[in-house]
């Protein structure tokens, strides 16, 4: 039972990475949106029903955790972001806004969490230029050099206090390396 477990588990990895690129190439290639990027993200990771690993013992573990919250937060964001340029439902932007900014600060740790099962090895991290004059000097990139897609953002300052530990932070601001993505609006 525990193999046939594992093989679940696999699979279920295979298809949600298999997906997940699939979603960031039509987003390369100009076929949709940051904000269908954005919906197609959260459906895939609805439609996957897997919850989050509460340990991880594997870099697909992970990975999946991170990319789980930080799909969350994004959407979330995205309605509180319409819901206020809107005016409609008022209330509700302060609701989306608190779970957008609940499920960052879970990315956030999902994203320490793969740090330390990688020890930290293979990782570098720096501040990103962006076009957002509030992210501006805040948001910082993390490449995990040997993993295709890998790639975390983050202006947590607890978490780079921990990169700058750790020796992983280099102080000097780069071009992020899905730059386009950064800096498109939705």
């Amino acid at each position: 039972m525990c193999s046939l477990n594992f093989y679940n588990k696999r699979g279920s990895f295979e298809r949600f990475f298999d997906n997940r690129s699939s979603i960031i190439i039509q987003f390369e290639n100009g076929d949709i949106t940051k904000k269908q990027f954005l919906e197609y993200n959260y459906d895939l990771v609805m439609k996957m029903n897997l919850k989050p690993f509460l340990r991880i013992d594997s870099y697909e573990m992970g990975m999946y955790n991170y990319q789980y919250y930080n799909v969350l937060a994004k959407y979330f964001n995205m309605l509180a972001k319409e819901v206020k340029n809107t005016r409609k439902h008022q209330k509700y932007y302060n609701y989306y806004l608190n779970k957008g900014n609940n499920y960052y600060h879970e990315k956030d740790k999902a994203a320490l969490n793969l740090l330390k099962y990688l020890e930290f090895k293979g990782v570098e991290a720096y501040y990103i230029n962006v076009n957002s004059k509030l992210l501006n000097g805040k948001l910082y990139e993390i490449v995990l050099l040997d993993y295709k897609e890998a790639i975390f953002h983050s202006k947590a300052i607890w978490l780079l206090d921990i990169l700058k530990k750790e020796g992983v932070f280099v102080e000097e601001k780069k071009i992020s390396l899905i730059d386009e993505y950064i800096n498109e609006t939705y």
